[in-house]
């Protein structure tokens, strides 16, 4: 067979996957990358002691949203992978840095993940970019199978995850941040050695600056602020807060909600960043007291994947896991804030999974229309998929079932994910979470006594009564833009593969046009026009 890459090497250097509804020449444009491939293919042979003249295929494998994977192919058979960053993949260097210390140290406590062979966290290298070689993992992608396989076969590998879980949770680890080798980090760069029990296996492992993608994203590249390490819970609670507000304070402007649908809640006005930060300074405030107390497992540093879902697991034939995949921005944390049901697995908002009951189909299935039990087997699935993930981990891993059931564990979460996101115009959702803290005060800010302390923020009646109206409004937009995506058969991203996006443009545009002609007057076209949900738009402004 001849050599792809030497046929057609630019389907090596652009993104061909797939196409966006909206912006679809700035993402591709991102995820150009321009390599030398002879080079690379010589330091692929060269990482496990081959030569150039050895490779006998070099051909892309797949594109995910942050890097591109190559299969090479020895003349004698023998594979490898590469994987090489987009230009907008950031942090430069720490990304592979990270995840290639994350690996090997994981390998080193038995966890199945694929082997390093070599590395560069920098484009300063022969190939003009920066790699990872690694290892093929054996086995058959769980993405592939999963949505055929019957049940006893789900539970099966519910519970292997479960598993590989609680050995994960089990790792100690001296700070939360994200793991490196220590000469992969410049000496300016702060960071927490891993004392290693077995000295013929100390390779230099440390905790460093913490890789989670919204710690650096667009303009907050630059700004110098503390992504740890992270000695205590309330260094990491803060941190992220505290990386918005030095972004907002020198980049800020007004927006318009990023979420297209929500404009019309504010009547198409661009809101201002400054009662965001008033929220982030009032979220501070409370920082102290949203750390659990009375069990010290719940603050310890955990490491957790960052995305344990189908697509980044491996099986073999008999359901054991060969392999974990992805383990990019992947960040030590407290526990109470790594605990949560994987999104593949947890049916969030059904009574019947909330509560843990054993899932089954209703008693009347067999008298039900095709379609109405076709939508019955589908939320069985769903709900067994949360049951058997939630029972396997109070048997398995008790730490994480206690910190997962804590009765404020979620409003904890939500409140450190939305101060920490990247602001996009919306100042009522982080805003709502500190309403429903101050209104549970007495029974989440204890000191670990009987007392409680008195609360740092407030809020008027009618701050609370009008944030919790246009929050509500919100949600119920957000409902309807998802049944928009339902409707022409796209994810969030707005991405569809190649060969679906002529079909999923023209069902984008029949809405547009229904919308448009449910319209009750010229304004309203004109707003639904201007600022339709599937539209380009200028993403520098969010950035």
């Amino acid at each position: 067979m001849a050599d792809k890459a030497m046929e057609q090497p630019s389907e090596l250097f652009e993104y061909t996957s797939g196409r966006w509804l909206w912006n679809d020449a700035l993402k591709h444009s991102e995820r150009r990358r321009i390599f030398n491939v002879l080079e690379l293919k010589r330091l692929a042979a060269a990482a496990v002691s081959r030569n150039e003249e050895d490779v006998a295929r070099f051909e892309k494998l797949a594109e995910g949203g942050f890097n591109r994977t190559f299969l090479i192919t020895m003349h004698d058979g023998f594979q490898l992978v590469g994987r090489i960053p987009y230009p907008v993949t950031e942090p430069k260097h720490l990304v592979i840095a990270s995840e290639v210390a994350t690996m090997d140290f994981l390998r080193m406590h038995s966890i199945p993940v694929p082997q390093i062979y070599s590395y560069s966290t920098t484009s300063e290298n022969p190939a003009g970019t920066g790699y990872i070689f690694m290892e093929l993992v054996r086995g058959r992608n769980l993405g592939d199978i999963w949505f055929d396989m019957p049940e006893k076969a789900r539970i099966a590998v519910v519970t292997k995850l479960v598993e590989l879980e609680t050995r994960l949770f089990s790792l100690p680890l001296p700070a939360s941040g994200s793991l490196y080798f220590a000469k992969d980090l410049s000496e300016e760069s702060s960071r927490v050695e891993i004392p290693i029990t077995d000295p013929g296996n100390d390779r230099g492992f440390c905790i460093g600056p913490d890789t989670r993608h919204g710690l650096w994203y667009g303009k907050r590249l630059n700004i110098q602020t503390d992504r740890g390490p992270y000695l205590d819970a309330a260094a990491v609670l803060a941190a992220g807060a505290k990386k918005e507000i030095a972004y907002l304070k020198k980049f800020g402007q007004p927006l318009h909600p990023f979420q297209r649908l929500r404009r019309e809640i504010y009547k198409y006005q661009k809101q201002s960043p400054s009662a965001h930060l008033d929220n982030l300074e009032k979220y501070l405030q409370v920082v102290p007291y949203l750390i659990p107390h009375g069990n010290s497992t719940f603050t310890r540093p955990t490491l957790r994947h960052p995305d344990l879902q189908p697509n980044n697991v491996f099986v073999s034939d008999d359901l054991n896991i060969t392999g974990l995949i992805d383990w990019q921005n992947c960040s030590a944390l407290p526990l109470f804030l790594q605990c949560g049901i994987p999104n593949s697995f947890q049916n969030y908002g059904d009574s019947v999974s909330e509560s843990v009951i054993f899932p089954e189909l209703p008693p009347n299935f067999d008298d039900l229309k095709d379609r109405d039990q076709f939508e019955q087997v589908l939320l069985l699935r769903r709900r067994q998929l949360h049951y058997f993930y939630v029972t396997k981990t109070e048997k398995l891993n008790p730490a994480h079932y206690d910190a997962l059931t804590e009765t404020w564990s979620a409003l904890r979460h939500k409140l450190f994910e939305h101060a920490s996101e990247p602001w996009d115009g919306d100042n009522i959702t982080l805003k709502a979470d500190l309403i429903q803290l101050v209104q549970n005060w007495s029974s989440i800010a204890t000191t670990g006594t009987t007392d409680v302390a008195p609360c740092p923020i407030s809020f008027s009646e009618d701050e609370i009564r009008e944030c919790l109206r246009v929050n509500a409004e919100q949600v119920e937009s957000d409902e309807q833009m998802q049944a928009c995506r339902d409707a022409i058969g796209i994810g969030i991203s707005g991405w569809v593969p190649v060969e679906q996006y002529e079909e999923i443009k023209g069902r984008e545009r029949k809405l547009m046009a229904d919308a448009l002609e449910g319209a009750e007057s010229d304004e309203d076209r004109r707003m639904l026009h201007e600022h339709w949900i599937f539209d380009d738009f200028d993403e520098e402004e969010y950035s």
